[in-house]
Formats: C-alpha cells, structure tokens, sequence
C-alpha cells in the first residue's frame, strides 16, 4: 500500500511540481514578515520545516538581516535549488527535522505542510519543544463551493499532496488540541492578493466581496480561496522534551 506522503521522498512531487513554488515565495515571505511586526515578534533564529525549495527564507532574510535561518526538508529533490540561496545566515538540510535539529528555535515557521501529514495531532505534539513561537501558514481548502465541485479539493490532493482540509476553526482547533495557545490569527488575504491570481478567481471578485461585506468567515467558508495566518505558542508544561 503506498502512503499517500510517499511522493516527496519519491521523487513524485517534483515530478508534478518542478518549480516547487517558488514563485510563490517573495508573497509567502512578505505576509509573514508582516504578522512578525504585528505580534511584535523579534526572532534571532528562525527555522523552516518542509521549506522545499528554501525560497521564502531567502526572501525573509532581504527583511530581517541579524537573522540566522534553517531550513529542513525530506525530500532530496529541494535541494537542488538550495546553492541558490545559501548564505552565511541561511543553511539547508534534508532529512526529518526531528532527527538532524539540535537547537531550540526562537521562531518555527510551518507554511503550508500540515495539511500534507498523515498524522498531524502527532506532529504538532513532538514539536513544541523544539521552538519558542511558532508561525503557521494554513490553507482552508474546505468551503461550500469546493465540496459542492469537489474537483478542487481532489485536485488538491492529487496535484500537491494535501491529505487533510480545513476551514479556520478547524485549524484553530487542531492547534488547541494539540497544546498550543493562539495568540494571533488571520486570513492571508489570499484570494484577493495572492501570487497566482487566475481568471477564475477574478470572476468570483464581486460575490466574494458581497459575501465579505456579510462576513469575512461566512464568505471564506462559502467560497474558499483563502489560508490562515496563526503564531502560537506550546502552553506551559507542554513544551517540555
């Protein structure tokens, strides 16, 4: 039986992904720059996991200069974009993260990887130790329209690997859940901002903007095409090795 995140370490993401979204990155890179000077956050190390092509690392170093940057990654076949972005404050590694990291980090950024790991609670539980804030980046693929469609959730799931769905409370409460404390959340404004604007998109502009005008959470939950921004921290007690 082939487990469903077999395909990074396979060779099979990169196969139906050869950019690995790093077109994406100087967007991803400035919305979380963004919520760091919201929450007022000044991390002195911070470190990606599942950082892919290490692009959105890159990007973040052009704001934050003092900063020291991580990056791990499974799959073998991110690293061949890393030369590109190496520097003396920006390392890479590939392998699990919970095996090859040996330091408490000030800030771990999680964009866009929850939704692809088979057991998430498990996840989100083994790494509270191992940072003292924590930036999420999830995207809420459960909306009215798409399980009406259903083609983009399997899409989705077929296209880049995402095995769970979410609409912002359920991310919320999967954080909860796992021990963290929320302590700053909001859309990214993805579907009215985002770095690949499609025609399709353009065509829901004013339902979506009726729909917000209701209410920004009914209209995400009726039309999709958003993600969250979440920092966290582990409760007290929960973040002991």
């Amino acid at each position: 039986m082939k487990r469903p995140d077999s395909l990074y370490e396979s060779g099979e993401y990169a196969e139906k992904n050869p950019t690995w979204d790093v077109e994406d990155s100087p967007w991803k890179a400035r919305k979380v720059f963004e919520v760091l000077q919201c929450t007022g956050l000044h991390p002195r190390t911070v470190c990606e996991i599942g950082c892919g092509a290490g692009a959105v690392l890159a990007h973040l170093s052009e704001y934050m200069e003092e900063v020291d940057f991580f990056g791990y990654d499974i799959a073998p076949d991110a690293a061949s974009f890393w030369s590109r972005y190496e520097r003396n404050n920006i390392s890479f590694e590939v392998g699990d993260f919970f095996v090859k990291n040996k330091r408490k980090h000030d800030l771990i950024l999680i964009l866009d990887v929850i939704e692809h790991i088979v057991d998430p609670w498990s996840f989100l539980e083994k790494l509270k130790p191992h940072g003292e804030s924590f930036l999420f980046h999830i995207p809420l693929d459960l909306s009215a329209q798409n399980v009406l469609r259903e083609a983009p959730i399997l899409e989705a799931r077929r296209q880049v690997g995402h095995i769970h769905y979410f609409t912002k409370n359920l991310a919320l409460e999967l954080l909860r859940e796992a021990g963290y404390e929320i302590q700053h959340a909001e859309y990214s404004n993805l579907s009215m901002s985002g770095p690949r604007s499609s025609w399709k998109s353009k065509l829901v502009y004013f339902p979506r903007m009726l729909a917000y005008l209701i209410s920004k959470d009914f209209g995400v939950r009726l039309l999709g095409g958003e993600s969250l921004l979440v920092v966290a921290r582990a409760l007290p007690g929960d973040d002991q090795p």
